[in-house]
Parts: structure tokens; C-alpha cells; sequence
């Protein structure tokens, strides 16, 4: 069945605190893909953002992003007073976010409500505390530690804290235990919000698509936790970090930077960990998109401390082992492959064998830096795939138009028959809606027609990514009708 939707990340809502919530705005975008003949709503990862404010550089990855806990919501609930916020200086522009002013107030204003959520006896809070323990705990106790060693990271903590010393530990816990009920309270303000929008979307035959990254920060308490799933040496130091090769794109490639997996510990453990972090996203998210496929096949290991992508090398991945274990444990999962990049023969057995739809993205079909590009013009489609303009690491398609090699543009504009500039937005939208790919997801920006200002990331650069916001009454009645319109034509709806 032939079915569309719309990549926008909370943090993009609108908002007057700053950042987008899970509160009214959200609520009303869900009635804007709704009216618009919408099936799906695409966001990205959703965990604590680290230093960079990237949703994939997390300090955890199964807790919620605290900045997405709608202050109004609270204030409903009695758990703050709208004085106590709603006056304090988010930030000069509705377009934009400032992490700088949110990781200055935001905490101040939470911890307001945690103070008088735990006030009272609350079995809620008791049983989520219970139900979620086996993550909850050692992330309550990591924020806890982190904010009283100033936010470093943890391999500067002291040796025993560093190593979870049992006695170290057990001492800390007895300590501060009022601070580890404040980060325990506010992941259950993030997940009642969260269910409750999650419900609210599916009502209106919404799906959300989440997205979970294949790596994890070094600095998080997946790695602080669990260093025996990692390759660290004896100082709890990576041996090899991530990235990506030189390519026609980059001639250094790209330095990721975070921690390599121990397949072999991992296989010999049965996956547990991944089971885990994939059954309890794929029950956060109606749909589950596995960022960098390509690297459970093989993945690409730069020594650390090297100042570039060029001296790795590549070893093997886990392959369909992992999947296979998933799948006997959990059952089969709604799961999108981000198949995306160079793929060797063995990368697309992997995903044939899987059966999980793989990526398409029109702007490749014309960049004449990747050598792979005839797979995404959309005659070589196949319907069991997910077609996009572009994702949240490409330019808007106005931003692409005039800044990709001229070339590129021109070869696109004959391609797609675009002669009308002010809308290559919607000619380029409407030849991706036309294509036989079962479903479609194009970027809110490009709904409407902004350009490389409103980008949301542009890869392997760490100024200015992540904070484009659209401003209130951009996503109108008027601009849900056109795009219903066009869902109709292509049948869509």
C-alpha cells in the first residue's frame, strides 16, 4: 500500500521555550500530517544530547531528552507554576535553538517539578522506576556523577568512580540519592509525555519512525556501564574508534569518533545487549530506523588519536547473526535499513536476506561525486523501499539547487523536467511521490520551500547543526490541503 510521510524532529516544533516539545505543538503537527493525508511521522533519535548537541552523540541510549519535556504540560499537572518559566529568555530567534541558554535554565526549571513530584507517595513513579531498572539506574547515577565533576567525561572521574568500585558505588549511591531521584523522576515526565503523544498520533493513523544509531558516544553510560562490550584497552580507552573512508565527498573521510563494538564478546553473550536496545526502542517507536546498515556487515576502525579518516581499515561485522538473534527473541520488528554509501556484495545480501526495506534518496541520483548514484534515480526503484528527497545530513532541495555542482542541478533539472526555480520544492516532491517506492518521506523543510538556512546537519562539521525550528503557523490548513491534493493524484492517501 502506498503510504507518505514527513521527517521532522521534535526539536524543530515550534515553541516559545526554545526548543520543540511533546506538548500542544506536537500535538497540532500530528493534526497537520493528519489533515495532509499523511501516514508516517519520521523523527530523529530522541536520547540526551552530549556536547555538539547531536542526536547521535548521546549520553544514553535508552533514556528521553529531557529538553523535549513540555514545561506547559508540567504546569497543567501542578507540578510548576507558569511564572516560574514562561517569562525567562529562551533565546532571541524563533527560527533557531540555543543549547547554550537551554542547558543554562532548562534543568532549573525541571528540577522545580521533580521536587514536587517527590514530595508525595507515587506508585506511578515507583513501578516505572521498577519496570526500567536495568537502564535506569546506572543513567540516574551517571548524570548524577557527571554534574558533580562538572560535566567531564567520565574517563577524567576519579579511579574508583571511573571503575565502578562496588564500594565507590554503593557509597555514592547513599549520598545522593535526592539527585539520583531527580534524573530517575524526569525520564518518567519524558515517557508519560512521550506515550501520550505516541498515542495521540497513532489515533490519527500517524506512525512514527524513530531512529537508533549503530554507535554510541564514548562519553555515556552505555560505555561507563558496560565497557566489556566495547574495544577499550586496559585503560578503558579506545583501541580503534568510528568513521567513514575518504571518499568523493571527503578526502580525509569522516572521524566519528566513538567506541567499536566486541562482536566477539558480544556473540559469545548471545547479542543480549542489542536484543535489549532494540526490543525497547522498537516499543518506543511504531517503526525502527537502523542508522549505517552497511557497518553490521563490516565496519571501518581508525586507530584513536588519529586526526583523520585515512589510516583505517575495515573488519568484519556480525552480519545477519545479530538478526537472526534478534528476530528469535523478539519476533519480527517494523525495521527500515539506512543502506545508504558505498555497498559491497555482501552489504546487500545482508539486507536482501533480512528483508527490511533498504534507503533511496533523490539528491544522490544526481551528485556526480558517488559513484553508486544510478541507484537512486527513481526508474531503478523497486516498490520495497523508502524514497526521500533528502534526510536530516543532506541540504534542503532550494539549498541543494543552488548549491550543488551546476552540473549536478542541471542533469536533475532534465531528469525531473524542473523548469519553474520557485518550485523545484514541489516538482522535485511531487517526482519522488510518483515513483513506485511503497513509502515516501520527504523533509519538512522542504514542504516548505526553505533553503541550506534551514538545513538541519551538514556532516563532518560541528557549527550550527541541529537547530533549525519552524515558526508558528507555518504548517497551515492551506499548506495540508496542497499536499493532500498531491497524496490523491498519487495515490497516497
Amino acid at each position: 500500500m502506498r503510504k507518505s510521510g514527513v521527517l521532522m524532529h521534535l526539536s524543530s516544533l515550534p515553541s516559545p521555550y526554545g526548543i520543540g516539545t511533546m506538548g500542544q505543538t506536537a500535538h497540532e503537527f500530528v493534526d497537520f500530517l493528519h489533515r495532509a493525508g499523511q501516514s508516517y511521522w519520521q523523527i530523529l533519535p530522541i536520547c540526551p544530547t552530549s556536547y555538539g548537541d547531536s542526536p547521535y552523540q548521546s549520553f544514553s541510549t535508552f533514556a528521553g531528552n529531557p529538553y523535549f519535556i513540555d514545561l506547559d504540560e508540567l504546569a497543567r499537572s501542578g507540578l510548576l507554576d507558569p511564572e516560574e518559566y514562561a517569562d525567562l529568555d529562551w533565546g532571541s530567534r524563533a527560527d533557531r535553538v540555543d543549547y547554550g541558554i537551554l542547558y543554562q535554565k532548562r534543568y532549573k526549571v525541571l528540577q522545580k517539578a521533580a521536587e514536587r513530584a517527590l514530595q508525595l507517595p507515587n506508585p506511578e513513579f515507583d513501578a516505572f522506576c521498577t519496570q526500567n531498572a536495568s537502564w535506569l539506574d546506572d543513567y540516574a547515577l551517571f548524570m548524577t556523577l557527571k554534574t558533580a565533576n562538572k560535566g567531564v567525561p567520565w574517563l577524567e572521574w576519579e579511579e574508583p568512580l571511573r571503575r565502578r568500585d562496588p564500594e565507590a558505588i554503593a557509597q555514592k549511591q547513599a549520598e545522593c540519592a535526592q539527585e539520583i531521584a531527580f534524573w530517575k523522576v524526569i525520564q518518567l515526565f519524558f515517557y508519560r509525555q512521550w506515550d501520550a503523544l505516541r498515542r495521540y498520533a497513532n489515533g490519527k493513523g500517524i506512525s512514527i519512525i524513530g531512529d537508533i544509531p549503530i554507535y554510541i558516544a564514548l562519553d555515556s553510560v552505555d560505555a561507563w556501564a558496560h565497557p566489556e562490550l566495547f574495544q577499550l584497552d586496559e585503560n578503558q580507552r579506545p583501541r580503534d574508534v568510528s568513521g567513514c573512508p575518504p571518499d568523493g565527498f571527503s578526502d580525509d573521510g569522516q572521524l566519528w569518533g566513538n567506541p567499536l563494538f566486541d562482536w566477539e564478546y558480544m556473540k559469545k553473550d548471545g547479542y543480549s545487549w542489542w536484543i535489549q536496545r532494540i526490543d525497547f526502542l522498537c516499543k518506543v517507536y511504531n517503526v525502527l530506523r537502523i542508522d549505517h546498515f552497511r557497518g553490521f556487515d563490516s565496519y571501518y576502525a581508525i586507530p584513536y588519536g588519529s586526526p583523520n579518516a585515512a589510516g583505517g581499515k575495515w573488519h568484519k561485522g556480525p552480519g545477519m547473526e545479530l538478526f537472526r538473534a534478534v528476530e528469535q527473541t523478539i519476533g519480527r520488528q517494523h525495521i527500515i535499513a539506512e543502506d545508504l554509501g558505498f555497498l559491497t556484495d555482501s552489504v546487500r545480501q545482508m539486507l536482501k536476506e533480512s528483508g527490511f526495506p533498504g534507503m533511496k534518496v533523490l539528491e544522490f541520483a544526481f551528485d556526480s561525486r558517488d559513484s553508486s548514484n544510478h541507484d537512486y534515480l527513481p526508474h531503478n526503484y523497486t516498490p520495497h523501499c523508502v524514497a526521500y528527497t533528502g534526510t536530516h545530513d543532506n541540504d534542503t532541495i532550494q539549498g541543494w539547487m543552488t548549491s550543488a555542482d551546476p552540473a549536478d542541478v542541471a542533469r536533475a533539472r532534465e531528469y525531473l523536467h524542473l523548469d519553474d526555480p520557485k518550485n523545484d520544492h514541489w516538482n522535485m516532491m511531487k517526482a519522488l511521490w510518483s515513483t513506485v517506492a511503497e513509502l515516501t518521506i520527504v523533509q519538512a523543510q522542504d514542504l516548505l520551500g526553505l533553503g541550506s538556512e534551514s538545513r538541519m546537519n551538514t556532516p563532518s562539521t560541528t557549527e550550527n547543526n541541529w537547530q533549525w525550528r519552524a515558526k508558528p503557523g507555518c504548517f497551515d490548513d492551506d499548506l495540508a490541503d496542497k499536499i493532500r491534493q498531491n497524496m490523491a493524484l498519487y495515490e497516497r492517501l
